[in-house]
């Protein structure tokens, strides 16, 4: 009963309800390029570690709910929320899933495969891939101080980091505002793809959100972005990465 009656409160903006003509505020998730690119030795692995950053330039916030009836369940469903322009809210199940992560830098609840790091070929094959677990989705930045977006809140609203510390939690709401971005340091849990059996040679560092278009959105086109760099090996087996720029 706990649980019906959180959710009713949750959704009660009449989420449920016929969406009749009035627009959807859809977000739009924006893939910001890697950046701060940094090799480290981890045990016996040489590793990529790198900056990511998503952020909303919709007109609507992404906005999801997970839930579960009791806590032997280990895995939340989704759902998100989407904003109509009179004021109702329109919801939709997601095929994903959010989960209780538990490591050095985390120990919240996390939306699986929010986002996917890999490394390219100059052929566009896959030469290394993420193992990341998942993301707590949030206000983390103004992602445009000059400009306020349509629908922006003039504070950020989704600060709550995803229940830490609270395994019991049987309901989890996140988001990323308009305008506000939801941004991850290297070497944060994650952060990071293995290299040690990379050539010397240029490499593309590709990211991309909402990759399997599970979340609505007003915008598919800007889901990923990427940067070039070049690869070296010193003789003592030292690797160094440079950013590329020129194309």
């Amino acid at each position: 009963m706990r649980l019906k009656a959180a959710l009713v409160v949750l959704l009660a903006a009449g989420c449920g309800g016929s969406a009749g003509d009035s627009p959807e505020l859809l977000p739009d998730l924006v893939q910001s390029p890697p950046r701060a690119l940094a090799v480290y030795r981890a045990g016996d692995t040489w590793r990529l570690a790198f900056l990511s950053a998503v952020e909303n330039g919709g007109r609507g916030p992404m906005l999801l709910v997970g839930s579960r009836s009791d806590e032997s369940t280990t895995a939340m469903s989704v759902e998100q929320l989407v904003r109509r322009s009179d004021g109702t809210t329109a919801t939709y199940p997601v095929d994903g899933e959010i989960r209780f992560v538990q490591s050095e830098t985390h120990r919240h609840w996390h939306f699986l495969d929010f986002e996917r790091y890999d490394i390219l070929t100059p052929a566009g094959e896959t030469a290394g891939r993420d193992q990341k677990t998942g993301f707590c989705l949030g206000d983390r930045y103004n992602a445009a101080r000059s400009i306020q977006l349509p629908g922006e809140p003039e504070h950020p609203v989704w600060t709550q980091e995803c229940g830490r510390g609270q395994l019991e939690r049987l309901i989890v709401r996140e988001g990323i505002s308009p305008g506000y971005g939801d941004d991850y340091v290297p070497r944060l849990e994650g952060q990071s793809i293995d290299i040690t059996a990379l050539r010397a040679g240029r490499y593309v560092l590709r990211h991309r959100v909402n990759v399997d278009r599970v979340l609505r959105e007003s915008d598919y086109e800007n889901n990923g972005a990427g940067v070039p760099f070049e690869l070296t090996w010193s003789e003592s087996g030292t690797p160094t990465v440079v950013a590329v720029y020129d194309g």
